[in-house]
């Protein structure tokens, strides 16, 4: 959902885990599972078709999730909207065609006439959420305990670790879309409706693939519970992550 999925990337050298995942308690008993639902966000979130309007929008969605998060996770730090000028992502450095938000040091927006022209938010707020999963997990200490597993250059196991870290965040944006008061008949065709739209064909696989029976597992789970004690990823069994 974020543009962050080249985090992680760098094989470590080490012994290769087991699965499911041991070892990694940040992962496995994160304190973010022990956590309830989140509180029903009251915002007000009317979205012109202007730019400063889109603008005023983001930031007031974004405040709602700081204010939806903050109070489940100790010591939270407020994140900040910054407006791109530039299409290319501050921390990934990659170009895209329309609007984008690059999870960097603050939740870095590009606004282009996609996002700025449309009425219906529904799938734009999906991707905030999915970017605020990214905030969460780095928060918690799970984006860094995720980057510290090793996997002894075994591509196989890499892979098993960024689909458990990418559900996690699918499962996180599905709590979060819970919380903003949000239904839809069917989110399937919603999770990458405002998907980033990369330049470079060689990086649209990584947004614009199918939409998999476990990502929306994972999403729906999240949104059903409301909560981030159902979106323990790193626990689950093989068949629920692949």
């Amino acid at each position: 959902m974020i543009v962050n999925v080249l985090t992680g990337l760098a094989l470590l050298a080490g012994p290769a885990a087991a699965d499911p995942v041991i070892g990694a308690p940040e992962l496995t008993h994160n304190e973010l599972y022990k956590k309830g639902r989140l509180a029903k966000i009251k915002c007000s979130l009317d979205k012109g078709t202007s730019k400063a309007s889109t603008e005023k929008y983001v930031k007031n969605l974004v405040g709602c999730l700081n204010k939806a998060w903050g109070p489940l996770i100790p010591e939270y730090e407020d994140v900040d909207v910054k407006f791109l000028k530039n299409p290319k992502g501050t921390c990934t450095g990659i170009e895209f065609k329309d609007s984008f938000i690059d999870l960097c040091y603050d939740v870095d927006v590009r606004l282009a006439n996609d996002w700025i022209k449309a009425k219906d938010d529904l799938a734009i707020q999906i991707q905030f959420a999915g970017a605020f999963a990214g905030v969460i997990q780095g928060q918690t200490g799970i984006g860094r305990a995720y980057s510290a597993l090793p996997n002894n250059g075994d591509e196989k196991l890499l892979d098993e670790h960024r689909r458990r870290f990418g559900y996690q965040q699918d499962c996180l944006a599905g709590a979060t879309m819970k919380a903003l008061g949000r239904t839809a008949k069917n989110w399937k065709p919603l999770l990458r409706a405002e998907a980033p739209n990369p330049v470079d064909e060689g990086y649209r696989k990584h947004w614009h693939s199918k939409v998999t029976k476990n990502e929306l597992h994972w999403f729906t789970r999240g949104y059903q519970a409301g909560s981030p004690k159902a979106c323990n990823t790193w626990k689950a069994a093989e068949s629920k992550v692949s």
